[in-house]
């Protein structure tokens, strides 16, 4: 068909996709192999060097919060430092309290593996850099509290961390409270205003603990974002959050 004179033809360049590879490790502190997902940009190459996000509930911040389409938006954008992102998952309900929860029978060698064996095996694989200031960990709700205490007890490899309505408990004030001042940290901390009741966890309460720890965070002098979304525990809320932590932590 001929195309008529008052008519162009539109070209649209595709976005630049990252690539999404499955990983293993056998951990020796928990005892059992640890399935990752890694996710490389698309211009990665082995020559350069780039920063790390290290996600807890890692297929959710993957399909539901659409972590890694971002990723690709912003780095094109210019936006977004070059970044690996590994994530870690829960193999069940079950198996995610135990690792993530402040009381979970795995708590304590989860974090231990993340720092002892996860970040040395990125770092033989993967171009990253060895500096804190490069370094993020994120989770949303249990996965933030685990990436939160993980950065307490490890504050020498992580200054960033994304934290989605994270669990907090007395437990998670205290350790923030004592924390030593020597160690800054870079946050971004939301929750929703309808936390209040969260069914999801036995009516819990998230928005109250959540206040408290943003005012300690205050307190300690940490370099802090904080809102009060519009709405509850859930995807459908920390969607458009996940790409607001990455434009605003590493803009």
């Amino acid at each position: 068909m001929q195309q008529k004179k008052n008519e162009s033809k539109v070209f649209t360049l595709s976005l630049p996709r990252g690539k999404i590879y499955d990983a293993n490790i056998e951990s020796k502190q928990l005892q059992e192999n640890i399935p990752l997902l890694v996710y490389l940009p698309a211009s990665f190459s082995e020559n350069e060097k780039y920063s790390l996000i290290i996600v807890q509930d890692g297929k959710d911040y993957f399909q539901l919060g659409k972590l890694t389409r971002y990723a690709d938006e912003l780095i094109d954008q210019g936006s977004l430092e070059k970044t690996i992102i590994v994530a870690t998952h829960y193999k069940s309900v079950q198996d995610r309290r135990h690792k993530y929860h402040p009381s979970g029978e795995e708590n304590l060698k989860f974090m231990e593996f993340i720092a002892d064996e996860l970040i040395p095996w990125i770092e033989q694989h993967y171009p990253t850099y060895s500096l804190r200031e490069k370094r993020t960990l994120m989770g949303d709700s249990l996965a933030g509290t685990v990436s939160l205490r993980s950065a307490l007890y490890y504050p020498e490899l992580f200054k960033n961390i994304i934290l989605h309505s994270p669990y907090v408990n007395e437990k998670i004030l205290d350790e923030v409270e004592s924390a030593p001042s020597v160690f800054n940290f870079n946050i971004y901390h939301v929750v929703g205003k309808e936390e209040s009741v969260v069914k999801v966890s036995n009516n819990r309460d998230f928005l109250t603990p959540n206040r408290e720890l943003h005012q300690l965070f205050i307190e300690k002098g940490y370099d802090i974002f904080y809102e009060e979304f519009n709405g509850g525990h859930s995807w459908k809320y920390w969607q458009p959050e996940v790409k607001r932590a990455l434009q605003t932590m590493f803009s």
